[in-house]
């Protein structure tokens, strides 16, 4: 999932944060790097999880992508009480945001997955909240762009013309000289069968 989507999202429909919102792809990484004034918030790609192909003839994965919204408060006090109520009501802003949304033409709906406390001291609180959206790996029309290998393989073969069939009975056609039962081995009959293009 592509983490400016998301961002330029949570800009335009939290205003809480006043457009205070980055992306990353690790949290050490942007707690270390970005500076922004709180609250703020950081868009993290957390994971993602594949369900098993469920064809026999193909490829096609159910692929749900996490990422977790991290927000950062200033608080006057190291247990927090404060920012309690602050984390309630922006979350609340996320729920609203986020919950439902299509970030993509090809995801579902977001869902939230829950958060945690991540960090908190005299001077702030950081807690994560996370959110997922599943889209299909595998292409639902032969007329989209291959997906996969497989995909790229399949279009890379020759339309199927026709069928050419040879018909080996089991009765009453079988030569008792060669079995007792058919198939026998012997072809009786051939013909051919030509797909429309």
């Amino acid at each position: 999932m592509r983490l400016n989507v998301i961002v330029a999202h949570l800009r335009t429909w939290c205003p809480a944060f006043g457009g205070r919102i980055a992306a990353g792809i690790d949290w050490d990484a942007v707690a270390t790097s970005s500076n922004l004034k709180h609250p703020s918030a950081y868009v993290i790609a957390s994971d993602d999880e594949a369900e098993p192909n469920d064809l026999r003839n193909g490829i096609r994965q159910v692929i749900s992508d996490g990422f977790d919204v991290i927000v950062v408060l200033d608080t006057s006090d190291e247990r927090g009480q404060e920012a309690v109520h602050d984390l309630h009501v922006l979350r609340a802003d996320l729920w609203r945001a986020l919950v439902g949304w299509k970030p993509e033409p090809e995801y579902d709906q977001v869902t939230y997955g829950g958060g945690a406390l991540i960090f908190i001291n005299r001077a702030r609180v950081v807690y994560r909240y996370s959110f997922s959206a599943e889209f299909q790996l595998g292409r639902s029309n032969d007329s989209d762009p291959a997906e996969t290998w497989y995909e790229h393989e399949v279009d890379g073969l020759p339309a199927l013309q026709g069928l050419d069939i040879s018909f080996d009975f089991i009765d009453p056609l079988v030569d008792r000289n060669v079995a007792q039962t058919g198939p026998d081995g012997r072809v009786e009959f051939i013909t051919r069968e030509d797909l429309p293009q």
